[in-house]
């Protein structure tokens, strides 16, 4: 009689510790928050960033705000400054051109929300409106690239 009971023993056994180890892992899963996904955002971003892709460049920031904007200010060696900025729910597409060495990160915009001011230039200062902001990167993985990708989906979500 022990032996006819074992198997039926053995399969509630089985379900349950599965059923457990599921729970467990559900419970204990880490989930980007908000601010990881900017840190992780802007960390990924700062080290990637290919400055060697214009020589005259003396500064550059580039960072995404925790209001979902994201901001790129140039200045090159003559004091002339360059200015991108864009909310993030305005994005309508990212596309990457190039390889993991190097490469351009396509952001575009279905309208012209993309503000760019350009200052100090020989040509006078110039306020305009574009649907692309491209930004050079390099050493990039496509892990990497496909995790900074979410981090951009992720706060133009958040902006919705």
């Amino acid at each position: 009689m022990l032996t006819s009971v074992l198997p039926a023993i053995k399969k509630v056994l089985i379900i349950t510790t599965v059923a457990l180890t599921l729970a467990v892992n559900y419970c204990f899963k880490y989930k980007f928050d908000e601010q990881d996904w900017l840190v992780w955002a802007n960390k990924c971003l700062a080290q990637s960033y290919d400055t060697s892709a214009d020589a005259k460049l003396k500064k550059w920031e580039l960072l995404i705000t925790p209001d979902s904007f994201i901001r790129l200010r140039k200045t090159y060696a003559k004091g002339k400054q360059e200015y991108y900025s864009f909310n993030l729910h305005k994005l309508n597409n990212v596309d990457y051109v190039g390889n993991p060495v190097a490469g351009i990160l396509e952001l575009k915009t279905i309208a012209d929300d993309i503000i760019v001011q350009t200052r100090n230039d020989r040509k006078g200062d110039v306020d305009s409106m574009t649907t692309a902001l491209n930004i050079p990167l390099k050493n990039i993985p496509t892990e990497r690239l496909d995790s900074l990708e979410e981090a951009l989906n992720y706060f133009k979500e958040k902006g919705l």
